[in-house]
C-alpha cells in the first residue's frame, strides 16, 4: 500500500490561541478580526512581532519586525504579549485529538505535525474526505483553524499545507507536481534558505520546476551537499518516515533579556529564581532530571560568559536548581550591568531511572518537601493557570 501522509498547520498559531482563550473566558476580543500582533512590550529590547492576524498583514507587517515598527505602520494595531503556557496547552489539547485517530503522530513543533494515514485509510472514503472532517472537528472541539497538506511524503505534504490559507485542505500527490509545485517561486520551496536562493537565481533558477530540471552536479558544485537535497526535494523526492518517538532530549534551558539591566545581586537572584521555575517545570512535565546546570551571563557590553556544574544527584525540583545556579552566579558575576540571564540543564535522565543518593540528599531533609511542594504547585497551576499561586522566595529575593 503506497503511504499517505498529512500536515497538521495551525492557522497563526499564537494569534488563534490567545483569541480562542479571549472568547472562551471574556477577557478580550477576537485578534484574527482585528488589526493585531502577538509580540513583546514595546518598551523592552526583545518587542518583535511573533504572529500577526490577516488585517495587520494588510498593513504591511510582517513576523519578526520589531513591534515599534508595526505600530508606526498601524497606530490603532493591538499588539498582546505571548503567554507560551496557554500555546503549550492548546497545543496539548491538538495532539491529544489526533491522537485520538492514529498513534502514528510525529509532532515537529508547537503547531504542526506529521500524521501517517496510511493505517486508517480503509476508515474514510478519501484522504481528502477524512482531512476535511478532521480540520472540521478541530475546529468544533478546539476552537481555532487548521490547514493540512495530504500527499505520500512528509515533503509534499508540508508544501500542500502552505497553499491557500486559512482553513483548507490540499493534496500534492506526484502526479500533481509540475501543475501545483514547480510554477512556484524557488523561494517557497522548504530548506530553501535566503542564501541559497540567491545563488540559485544566479544560475537563472527562478521557479521550483527549473530548479527540478536543474544539473545536480552544477548544483553541488555551488550548493555542496544541500544543493541535491534542494533538486530532491524540487522533484518531490523524500522518503523519511513519519516518527512518533520523540528525539531524545539534549537540555532544557530557558533565559530572558532583561528590560533593564540588573544591577544587584538581588536583582539577579529573582530573575534566577523565575528561570528555575521555568527550568524545572519543563523538566518535570518532560519526566527528566538533569545531572547538570550551566549558568549564562550576557552583560550589558554584550559579553557573554557562562559556567557550569554537575548536580550532587539528577534534579528536577526548582529550589535544587535555583541552589546551584546562585552559586554559579556567585562564582562568575564580576559586578558589571547584565542584560540576560541564562539557566540550561543537561546530562538529562528518565525521572524513573534508579539513581545513587548523595549524602546531601540522606541528610537534607528539604529535598522531599521540594519535591511535593514542586508537585503541589505544578497541580495548582495546570487548573488554575501559572499565575494561581506563586512562592513567597519570588516576591522578595532570598538573603545570602
Amino acid at each position: 500500500m503506497n503511504r499517505i501522509i498529512f500536515h497538521v498547520d495551525v492557522n497563526s498559531a499564537y494569534l488563534s490561541w490567545t483569541s480562542v482563550e479571549n472568547l472562551r473566558t471574556g477577557s478580550g476580543s477576537d485578534l484574527r478580526d482585528i488589526p493585531a500582533v502577538i509580540g513583546g512590550d514595546e518598551r523592552c529590547r526583545r518587542g518583535v512581532v511573533l504572529a500577526k492576524s490577516i488585517p495587520a498583514k494588510a498593513f504591511g507587517i510582517r513576523t519578526g519586525e520589531p513591534v515599534m515598527s508595526a505600530r508606526k505602520k498601524c497606530p490603532e494595531l493591538t499588539i498582546v504579549p505571548p503567554n507560551h503556557q496557554l500555546y503549550s496547552e492548546y497545543s496539548r489539547r491538538l495532539m491529544d485529538f489526533l491522537h485520538s485517530l492514529t498513534p502514528d503522530i510525529e509532532q515537529v513543533s508547537i503547531d504542526e505535525c506529521y500524521l501517517d494515514f496510511t493505517g486508517i485509510s480503509h476508515l474514510y472514503p478519501s484522504p481528502a474526505a477524512a482531512a476535511e472532517e478532521f480540520k472540521n472537528e478541530i475546529y468544533r472541539r478546539l476552537g481555532f483553524t487548521v490547514n493540512i497538506g495530504i500527499s505520500s511524503n512528509k515533503l509534499l505534504a508540508k508544501m500542500a499545507s502552505d497553499f491557500e490559507k486559512p482553513n483548507k485542505a490540499h493534496t500534492l500527490f506526484p502526479e500533481e507536481i509540475s501543475r501545483k509545485m514547480w510554477p512556484l517561486p524557488v523561494d517557497e520551496l522548504f530548506m530553501a534558505g535566503r542564501s541559497s536562493v540567491d545563488t540559485l537565481h544566479k544560475l537563472g533558477i527562478r521557479t521550483i520546476g527549473e530548479l527540478a530540471a536543474a544539473d545536480v552536479l552544477l548544483l553541488e558544485s555551488h550548493l555542496k551537499s544541500h544543493g541535491r537535497i534542494l533538486w530532491e526535494y524540487a522533484n518531490g523526492l523524500d522518503e523519511t518516515p513519519v516518527n512518533p518517538l520523540p528525539a531524545e532530549a539534549k537540555g532544557i534551558g530557558n533565559s530572558t533579556t532583561l528590560p533593564q539591566d540588573a544591577v544587584t545581586a538581588a536583582e539577579a537572584y529573582a530573575v534566577l529564581l523565575e528561570l528555575s521555575e521555568s527550568v524545572s517545570s519543563r523538566l518535570r512535565k518532560a519526566r527528566q532530571l538533569a545531572g547538570n546546570i550551566c549558568v549564562e551571563i550576557k552583560y550589558s557590553t554584550f559579553q557573554r560568559v557562562s559556567h557550569q556544574m554537575p548536580a550532587d544527584s539528577p534534579i528536577n525540583t526548582c529550589e535544587g536548581i535555583y541552589r546551584i545556579s546562585r552559586r554559579l552566579f556567585d562564582s562568575l558575576w564580576d559586578g558589571a550591568p547584565i542584560r540576560l540571564l541564562g539557566i540550561r540543564a543537561s546530562k538529562l535522565i528518565p525521572d524513573d531511572t534508579p539513581i545513587q543518593l548523595s549524602i546531601f540528599d540522606l541528610e537534607n531533609p528539604k529535598t522531599e518537601k521540594e519535591k511535593r511542594l514542586d508537585a503541589a504547585l505544578d497541580s495548582i497551576r495546570q487548573k488554575f493557570g501559572k499565575d494561581a499561586v506563586m512562592r513567597g522566595s519570588s516576591l522578595k529575593p532570598p538573603r545570602t
